[in-house]
């Protein structure tokens, strides 16, 4: 049996993978500040430890052969763009803890979680945005804050592979969403955010979008993404990959699904104010599917009749 360690096991993502892995007969041990949300975790193990702390991550990572890293702060456009130095610290003192800990612990492959925001944002100026490939990276100019500190933890994790010291494999995470997510708070993504406005909204009333609803981005459906993180794992492929969907639709879009959905017609008001992150982005697969064949099963539609009806659902029984 297969011993892993999910860090950040208490969040979204970390939950499902949690599960995923048991699936496959692993023993799991999750890790995280807090516990899972909305559900019981599936770990056979779960430790409460603020992994910012260097014997904290020594402690996880031991007797394992497999680590997930996924713990991170972060959030959404809000959160994410008001809080650059907090986040920067905090997520550089994870990673770097957690790398050299499962170095020293003789962990035999490890996963981490980057993301979309490490590429240029000079490629992301059109709604009408080409696929961003894996090697559009460099030169950098990601997103402030959470997406510097992604792409210098792709760098060290591609040092702690050429020098032999832990087989690692990266993923760039493209705004993944499904059940049990966070949808309220600040923290929360676009599809969980809509989600939520449509569900409270009344019939043919209006609700806020950040920015004129023009900028456009793919969404990854849950499911799809903890099979893509096992299969890059347990791949021979050592440098990053795009973890995403190609299905591109703009936020009004996203907004008038999310509404199909519901059964409801609503009306869009923008907030112009708002941050809305870069004008345009979307991942380019074709590498991720020669590399290991892997193609999201499930439709942006197909993802959120899934995903609406358990925020509805959630915020429902409040009243």
């Amino acid at each position: 049996m297969k011993k892993a360690v999910v860090a950040g096991a208490g969040g979204f993502i970390g939950h499902h993978l949690a599960r995923y892995l048991k699936t496959k007969g692993y023993w799991v041990r999750g890790v995280d500040i807090k516990e899972p949300e909305f559900e019981k975790t599936s770990c056979d193990e779960f430790l409460l430890f603020d992994l910012r702390y260097w014997e904290n991550c020594l402690q996880v990572t031991k007797e394992v052969d497999e680590v997930y890293q996924l713990a991170a702060d972060m959030g959404g456009i809000g959160y994410i763009s008001g809080n650059h130095a907090e986040i920067a610290k905090n997520n550089i003192l994870i990673n770097t803890h957690m790398l050299e800990a499962s170095y020293k612990n003789g962990v035999k492959r490890y996963f981490y979680s980057s993301s979309a925001c490490i590429y240029p944002a000079y490629r992301q100026q059109s709604a009408d945005v080409l696929p961003l490939k894996e090697e559009d990276a460099i030169p950098a100019e990601p997103e402030e804050g959470y997406g510097w500190e992604k792409l210098f933890t792709e760098k060290l994790c591609q040092y702690y592979q050429e020098e032999k010291r832990v087989e690692t494999r990266v993923a760039r995470f493209h705004n993944v969403y499904g059940p049990l997510g966070t949808y309220e708070g600040g923290r929360e993504k676009a599809p969980a955010a809509i989600c939520r406005k449509v569900a409270l909204a009344q019939e043919n009333s209006e609700i806020e979008v950040w920015g004129d609803g023009k900028q456009t981005r793919s969404f990854l459906y849950i499911d799809d993404c903890v099979e893509g993180i096992y299969l890059i794992t347990q791949s021979n492929y050592d440098k990053p990959l795009n973890l995403g969907s190609e299905e591109l639709v703009t936020i009004d879009q996203l907004v008038e699904m999310v509404a199909k959905v519901a059964g409801k017609t609503v009306r869009i008001k923008h907030d112009l104010s708002k941050p809305q992150g870069v004008r345009g982005r979307n991942s380019d697969n074709s590498k991720l599917y020669q590399i290991i064949g892997w193609k999201p099963k499930y439709t942006l539609m197909e993802g959120l009749q899934r995903t609406y009806p358990w925020i509805a659902t959630r915020l429902s029984q409040r009243t």
